[in-house]
């Protein structure tokens, strides 16, 4: 790049992409495109979602109460996530590895869980399973619960790499899903 040149993102990806036209290199990714764990852990997290979803009757009774806390269980989780995809807005996506413009967020929902969006999903599902009342729900939000684990391990490590200490720190600070935030007393 010449002096006086700007390194707009594009102009990067132009310039990592050019060397090898056509080609990938090894261990690269293809700008903008997952890997294929990462395709693999969005692909098992549809297969969970759905799963909450199993057709058929209720097999057991569910208490009132029960029932009442596991609605109110959901709503909670729906709020969450809701807020997290909101706050996101346009650096939303589904893959494990941010886009090249992300930015690290710290505030907002952000504040109380490094991955609010996983966190009100995972409330929202496992008041679907309890709602359900059918095994294969239950198994279906254990799915979910592992998958996410997974995504949410790769993502990090994605975003220690992209933000360096600056993750690092908001890691140590923030739980990952539930939890207080630590502060230095």
């Amino acid at each position: 790049m010449l002096p006086g040149e700007e390194s707009s993102p594009d102009r990067r990806r132009d310039q990592r992409t050019a060397s090898s036209p056509g080609r990938r290199t090894p261990g690269r990714r293809t700008p903008g495109r997952p890997d294929r764990y990462g395709q693999a852990l969005l692909a098992a997290q549809g297969v969970a979602m759905a799963g909450l979803a199993w057709p058929g009757h209720p097999r057991w009774a569910l208490p009132r109460p029960v029932a009442a806390l596991a609605a109110l269980v959901g709503l909670a989780g729906a709020t969450v996530a809701e807020e997290g995809v909101r706050f996101l807005g346009r650096d939303l996506t589904p893959f494990v590895e941010p886009g090249e413009d992300a930015r690290l967020y710290t505030t907002g929902p952000f504040s109380a869980s490094r991955h609010p969006v996983y966190a009100g999903g995972l409330l929202l599902g496992a008041a679907l399973a309890v709602l359900r009342r059918r095994p294969e729900p239950l198994a279906a939000f254990a799915l979910l619960a592992g998958v996410l684990h997974l995504k949410a391990n790769v993502e990090e490590r994605h975003l220690r790499e992209r933000f360096g200490v600056a993750y690092v720190e908001y890691a140590a600070a923030t739980p990952r899903l539930f939890g207080v935030p630590r502060t230095n007393l």
